[in-house]
């Protein structure tokens, strides 16, 4: 009976571990969570930029939107609570040009109807009142965003989940899943364990995790790298906070933008470049199979059609540096190849429907037996209590854990 639990889940980024703490929380239950890698939020959570997102970009009544607003507050009140380094610093989105009024325009309205409370425009006098190097001709600041470290508040969420009574494994890759009428069977690479229920937030492979359990995702995950450059420690100055971009609304991705982090440093990026392995991190990193499971859903080329474009100058600006400066100096024309050097590198896990849609959406899927979270890109960390809260409560709510 030692490796019999009521529900394992799959996956130690910040959606699995807060929603594992959540249902314990919750319910005293036997809880495992499994994680592939040798430590926790190894991928998504670990490589993002830790911006606390405000909700300024999603569509009102997108569980997007109702997350990242309710998650953000919970967030800023957990590192409250356990002394995790984090700061309210807020942000400028900045309209470069004319034609981006009218986006900028939406984006306040939206905000605005989300419920963010002291959003206002700015003019282009007013922007140098909040960063001073930025150039644009109108902005919008938004004071609800922050940064934090997701890697610190993940492994806070591990240390309360075994304090509550659950167990988490390292170096723990699934290789099979069972599911019979009475029990599921998940086989690692050392192990089997069997459960009642299954929770799959395998974040880049949440899609293989769910076929691999019996189940028809619907969607294949596409992987993008995001690359950052740093700013030299003696151009730090030109950066007081955070400044974005107008973004593209076709494209589910904010544009490279300039991040100042809780540890005290200024990134700038990330761009979107497709990439061509799942924890493809570096321009060379190449899986056939990969690429071959990726070329052969029809999805991926109603995508490549409809983005081909873009997805072109993101791959320019991949492999220049001058390119991704040029993109950088429409927030701040003072900015020169010499002010930055090459930084880290995240990989996202972008859902992608049959029909070459990318979900600009949360997407969370659940059996009789299993949870499945197959669409969980940014502002999934800011969210992360939130998409907890609601994971948990759907296992309360139709699994039979006592």
């Amino acid at each position: 009976m030692s490796n019999h639990y009521d529900i394992i889940f799959i996956g130690g980024g910040i959606v699995g571990t807060a929603s594992a703490l959540k249902l314990l929380q919750k319910r005293k239950v036997r809880l495992l969570l499994l994680e592939a890698e040798d430590s926790l939020a190894k991928h998504q959570t670990g490589n993002n930029s830790g911006v606390i997102h405000s909700g300024l970009y999603y569509k009102p009544g997108s569980l997007k939107a109702l997350n990242c607003i309710r998650g953000r507050e919970m967030l800023y009140e957990f590192c409250r609570d356990h002394s995790i380094p984090h700061e309210r610093c807020g942000k400028i989105v900045v309209a470069t040009d004319k034609s981006e009024l009218t986006q900028l325009k939406i984006l306040e309205e939206r905000g605005i109807e989300n419920g963010l409370i002291g959003i206002r425009r700015l003019t282009k006098e007013e922007i140098k009142e909040y960063e001073p190097f930025a150039d644009g001709i109108e902005a919008l600041f938004v004071p609800q965003t922050g940064i934090v470290d997701y890697r610190t508040v993940t492994n806070k969420y591990a240390r309360l989940i075994m304090k509550n009574g659950g167990e988490i494994k390292l170096n723990s890759k699934v290789l099979s899943i069972k599911v019979n009428c009475n029990q599921i069977l998940v086989r690692t690479e050392e192990d089997e364990f069997n459960a009642k229920y299954l929770v799959n937030c395998g974040g880049l492979f949440s899609d293989k995790i769910a076929r691999m359990s019996g189940i028809n995702p619907d969607v294949k995950i596409i992987p993008f790298r995001g690359e950052y450059y740093e700013l030299k420690k003696e151009k730090q100055y030109l950066v007081k906070n955070l400044i974005y971009p107008v973004p593209d609304p076709q494209f589910p991705f904010l544009g490279v933008h300039f991040t100042r982090t809780i540890h005290g440093g200024v990134e700038a990026g990330p761009n979107a470049v497709l990439a061509f392995k799942r924890t493809g991190y570096r321009k060379t990193d190449f899986d056939l199979s990969q690429v071959a499971e990726m070329f052969f859903y029809p999805g991926f080329w109603k995508m490549a059609k409809n983005h081909y474009q873009m997805g072109i100058e993101e791959l320019r600006r991949s492999f220049s540096k001058k390119l991704f400066v040029k993109s950088l100096q429409k927030l701040i024309p003072e900015l020169t190849e010499n002010d930055i050097v090459p930084g880290g590198a995240g990989v996202r896990a972008q859902a992608l429907d049959r029909n070459g849609k990318l979900l600009d959406d949360f997407r969370i899927v659940q059996t009789d037996k299993m949870i499945h979270v197959l669409n969980a890109p940014s502002p999934a960390a800011t969210a992360s209590l939130s998409i907890g809260d609601t994971i948990s409560d759907m296992i309360i709510k139709n699994f039979k854990l006592n």
